[in-house]
């Protein structure tokens, strides 16, 4: 690496620059956190929209910083953070003022630049992430669970509450509904029960399946392995003793060979 490199890594690593950086994150979210009041928007708008291209620029350097402070730039955008740094401001520069929303939504998307920053947050997102592989069961068993129960809410309901179990994808909405346990008693079960008061069997299973068995098993699975993998990256003080143990019985391996020998 040239000196260029050398200093750029350093700063890019410093935890100086790096909490300047979180703040400068917070500052701009809560600018655009202002802009969405009407009042404050009219009255400062310009010297937002001023703050906010500052900042932009601002990361645009930080980025420059970090490109040049990596080993290489295939290292750079080999990181999926980094690449995803990398869209995000670059995104702010290439879109023009006729996409006034699209424009908006991305610089909220900023804000999520927060999660490659901080360390626990980006863990626990990567974490997160190396769990939809084993998810994919369970999402499978549940589309099923929701897709049956869809077909027979809609042939069994459709003319008592055809709001809710009118089509297909009404029921599916419905059962979504059901299954977050939000008003689904007093608001949907209650007025097809007072109709056809041999429907809480479909209800009661559903709930009972659904949200007890299918859904706890999904939070399982993703609280399984979001421990499997912050243990993979902080080994627990049993797996350093046991580590240190193995390091000690080679040692007394080698020193009994030397005693043979």
């Amino acid at each position: 690496m040239t000196a260029i490199q050398q200093r750029c890594s350093a700063l890019s690593n410093s935890p100086v620059f790096m909490n300047i950086i979180i703040s400068l994150i917070i500052i701009n979210a809560i600018l655009i956190g202002l802009e969405t009041y009407p009042q404050i928007a009219n009255t400062y708008g310009h010297w937002l929209m001023i703050i906010d291209a500052t900042l932009l620029w601002i990361f645009t350097v930080e980025i420059v910083i970090r490109l040049i402070g990596s080993t290489s730039i295939k290292a750079f955008f080999t990181d999926p953070w980094s690449v995803f740094d990398f869209v995000i401001v670059l995104s702010g520069h290439l879109l023009v003022g006729s996409y006034v929303t699209v424009l908006r939504i991305l610089r909220v998307l900023r804000v999520l630049r927060a999660i490659s920053i901080i360390p626990s947050l980006r863990k626990m997102v990567n974490a997160l992430l190396l769990t939809i592989p084993s998810m994919g069961t369970i999402l499978l068993l549940l589309g099923l669970f929701f897709y049956v129960y869809g077909v027979i809410g809609t042939l069994l309901y459709h003319s008592i509450a055809p709001e809710y179990f009118g089509t297909l994808h009404q029921s599916l909405l419905t059962l979504f509904q059901v299954i977050t346990l939000e008003s689904w008693a007093s608001g949907v079960m209650r007025p097809i029960l007072a109709e056809d008061p041999s429907s809480w069997w479909y209800f009661v299973t559903f709930i009972l399946i659904g949200a007890f068995v299918i859904v706890n098993l999904f939070v399982g699975v993703v609280v399984n392995n979001v421990e499997e993998a912050n243990r993979e990256e902080s080994p627990s003080p049993t797996d350093i003793k046991l580590a240190e143990l193995q390091e000690e019985l080679a040692e007394i391996k080698q020193l009994l060979r030397k005693q043979k020998d």
